[in-house]
């Protein structure tokens, strides 16, 4: 019998004091620490800390009392990520090895990698040090990636024994084992006769018992690697919006075949890897955008969400929740190339993923991108609707990203704001000099 540390029933809860209009692009609503911020420099980015801790409470809510970690690629500000620790969320989810153990050494305790690492260096440095190794756990889904690390291993058990100075702080490749995670493909796959479809994101190659079986079997061949659990990431069902009109239906039909197919597939893979092992696994699943399905599995042991605590826009369209924006950034009106358009210095800030419309900044004022120029690298016209004056020069436009912690690698620090004031002024991982990628 598993043991499943939940406390309650996944739910929503409401934001108390929740400013309208922020989720939609034709909002005139002006950001209430406008003001405070107006003798700051532009571009600047703000994030607002009621709206970010009403998003905390919000999504360990719909966690339904499941441990959640913060996922730190949709934060990249190592301050923000400590609150979101300290507001209740269990752990952290890297995508970096680099920023897993450089997160390690700021005292977080436990680290889960989200994504394979082929980073010799850090594998090393992980192979190299016990106290890092107890507290990252990595991710594998091939059996390549089983091998860089035993060759991680061996090249620090070479540095070791070659190293005379300084050998006391040489480190040591003794110790606990690497702890290991197997990523499994959470995809739908569809098949109607001679077609087929793949729904999701093309991640793992593992997919079923058999797959993660033989994985597991060759990972703990030496002793030197240890499998602590498995991963299911369902991006279309976390990270697809909603959508509306004929779009809907489509959705949720979609997402509801996702979930099916998982609530059988999941706990079959999970019993497999548990009979092989002997012992029970961390299972983790989850994303902003399905923690209440997600929760609802008994075969979960723990969630991740990140998205969710900045509220971008591609969360805007989604009926699992009612997102909150956290995240804004401010650009200067530099030129008044007709009535209805001003021109912004900077915005060009934008998201991964398919060249698309959605990936693009928004105005919160109810301004448009133009369809010709987008959001430039050194300037961003904005159209406003008919009947309104666009802004004079000097005065400062609000837009929001498109993906959360995206925006902050394009800015080496960030304004915290609460109300009508600026609380404080922090560096985000760029500022700090790290750069993961």
């Amino acid at each position: 019998m598993r043991r499943i540390g939940r406390v309650g029933s996944a739910r929503s809860v409401g934001h108390a004091g929740t400013q309208p209009g922020w989720g939609s692009a034709t909002s005139a609503r002006p950001a209430p620490w406008r003001d405070a911020t107006r003798s700051l420099a532009a571009p600047i980015a703000v994030v607002d800390l009621d709206a970010f801790d009403a998003n905390a409470a919000d999504l360990l809510a719909r966690a339904g009392g499941l441990p959640l970690r913060v996922a730190s690629k949709s934060v990249r500000v190592r301050q923000l990520v400590h609150r979101a620790l300290d507001a209740g969320f269990a752990s952290v989810m890297a995508y970096s090895l680099a920023e897993a153990l450089w997160l390690a050494e700021d005292g977080v305790e436990d680290v889960l990698v989200g994504y394979p690492s082929v980073d010799a260096g850090s594998l090393v440095r992980l192979a190299q040090d016990p106290a890092a190794r107890q507290a990252i756990t990595v991710m594998v889904d091939d059996v390549s990636q089983v091998a860089l690390l035993e060759r991680a291993f061996m090249r620090a058990d070479g540095l070791r024994t070659d190293r005379t100075e300084n050998a006391s702080t040489a480190g040591s490749s003794a110790g606990p084992p690497v702890q290991v995670c197997l990523d499994v493909d959470a995809s739908l796959r569809l098949g109607f006769g001679p077609f087929s479809a793949h729904l999701g994101v093309r991640r793992s190659p593992l997919r079923s018992p058999e797959d993660v079986v033989r994985l597991a079997r060759a990972t703990e061949r030496t002793g030197r690697l240890r499998v602590r659990g498995v991963m299911f990431y369902e991006a279309q069902v976390a990270g697809v919006p909603d959508g509306s009109g004929w779009r809907n239906p489509a959705v949720q039909v979609m997402k509801g075949l996702s979930l099916r197919d998982l609530a059988a597939r999941r706990p079959a893979v999970v019993s497999a890897l548990e009979d092989h092992l002997g012992r029970e696994v961390l299972v983790n699943g989850g994303g902003t955008g399905s923690l209440q399905q997600t929760a609802t599995d008994p075969t979960i042991t723990e969630l991740t969400a990140g998205s969710g605590l900045l509220c971008p826009t591609l969360f805007d369209s989604y009926d699992a929740f009612d997102p909150r924006p956290a995240a804004f950034f401010g650009l200067d009106v530099v030129r008044r190339p007709a009535a209805r358009i001003a021109t912004a210095f900077g915005g060009g800030y934008v998201a991964s993923g398919p060249a698309r419309p959605s990936r693009l900044p928004r105005p919160v004022d109810g301004a448009r991108l133009l369809g010709s120029e987008g959001a430039g690298e050194v300037q961003t016209p904005l159209r406003y609707p008919s009947g309104r004056q666009g802004p004079a020069v000097g005065a400062r436009v609000w837009l929001r990203h498109a993906k959360a912690g995206e925006l902050m690698e394009r800015f080496d620090q960030v304004r915290l704001v609460r109300a009508g004031s600026v609380h404080s002024s922090v560096p985000t991982y760029r500022g700090e000099g790290q750069n993961f990628g």
